[in-house]
């Protein structure tokens, strides 16, 4: 009876259901919601230096971090820059992602194939390219000596008179700071838009862009009533992506940061934060740390769910009526 039951589920339209979904639940779970409830145990803990049988097992004071963390944001200067920097990156890059990926789809789309390859190829380098590498390169774009390759441009053509650090210049601070931020991370994402959108746009039937054509449609009426509408699907996804994405990205920063190129405080996001209070010997407070990375996925899914609303997602998600 059990096995004609389980048969009987597994052939039909929840059994198949479940069996293609059910190795990506069970990633999610194990990658994404085991840490995420480690996390808000810890945030509920005074773990500090990694002394697990000290601290692990104390739930005496269970908002004792998240006080922490609401007086820091509140009182020092310095996580107020945090603060403030993590919101200007975040939606600078978005913008550069989302709208930059779409225009180089859309200019990659409209020329000729061996041209669209070769670009493509180009702008994926960045992505190609190992953090460490792309993050050195970028070391010495904008190094403060007259050896920083911007430097030399900028001193050979008499703009500059004396060579300038960029990202750590009191005058330039915080935007010169932010700019390398914008600028390092947004050639990566940019790539990231533009293979989704390029794909999206390439499985447009041909038929329906030679209607266009013959119809008498130019360039910017092609694009704005015809390519753009068909991808509404992708550009919903790639800027949630991206802006879940760039909230937790560090890994760029941390690097720039470590070698002295940006600021501190005006270069810390706060998932830069997060790390640093969690593993560097400055802080190692776990407790913290885990406080901090938890209003992070509760602001994430916050702003997720404000985008979907905000670009239309439900709208997108009824059926289309009439007869097909």
């Amino acid at each position: 009876m059990g096995a004609e039951r389980l048969r009987s589920f597994l052939t039909s339209r929840r059994g198949h259901l479940a069996f293609f979904l059910a190795p990506a639940l069970t990633l999610i779970t194990i990658f994404y919601l085991v840490p995420l409830i480690l996390s808000i145990y810890i945030s509920l803990t005074p773990l500090k230096y990694w002394q697990l049988n000290r601290y692990l097992t104390d739930l005496s004071h269970p908002l004792e971090n998240y006080y922490r963390l609401f007086y820091l944001v509140t009182h020092h200067p310095d996580i107020g820059k945090v603060v403030i920097t993590t919101i200007v990156f975040t939606g600078l890059t978005l913008v550069v992602n989302v709208v930059g990926g779409l225009l180089l789809a859309l200019a990659t789309y409209l020329m000729e194939e061996r041209f669209s390859l070769f670009y493509r190829t180009l702008w994926l380098l960045p992505r190609m390219t190992p953090i460490a590498v792309y993050s050195l390169l970028w070391y010495y774009f904008f190094h403060g000596s007259r050896f920083g390759i911007l430097n030399s441009i900028l001193l050979s053509l008499g703009v500059i008179h004396k060579p300038v650090w960029w990202g750590v210049d009191e005058k330039l601070l915080p935007w010169g700071a932010w700019m390398i931020l914008v600028y390092v991370n947004g050639l990566v994402g940019v790539s990231f838009g533009m293979i989704i959108f390029y794909s999206a746009l390439r499985s447009i039937p041909r038929e329906q862009v030679m209607a266009a054509r013959v119809d008498g449609a130019t360039t910017t009426q092609l694009i704005r009533y015809v390519l753009i509408p068909s991808i509404k699907w992708h550009i919903v996804f790639v800027t949630v992506w991206e802006l879940l994405s760039l909230l937790t990205t560090y890994a760029h920063i941390f690097l720039l940061v470590e070698w002295g190129l940006i600021d501190k405080w005006w270069g810390t996001t706060w998932a830069l934060f997060v790390f640093n209070t969690a593993f560097t010997a400055q802080a190692l407070d776990q407790g913290l740390a885990a406080a901090a990375a938890t209003v992070l996925v509760a602001i994430g899914l916050v702003l997720g769910l404000i985008t979907l609303k905000i670009m239309g997602f439900k709208e997108l998600m009824i059926e289309p009526r009439g007869e097909l």
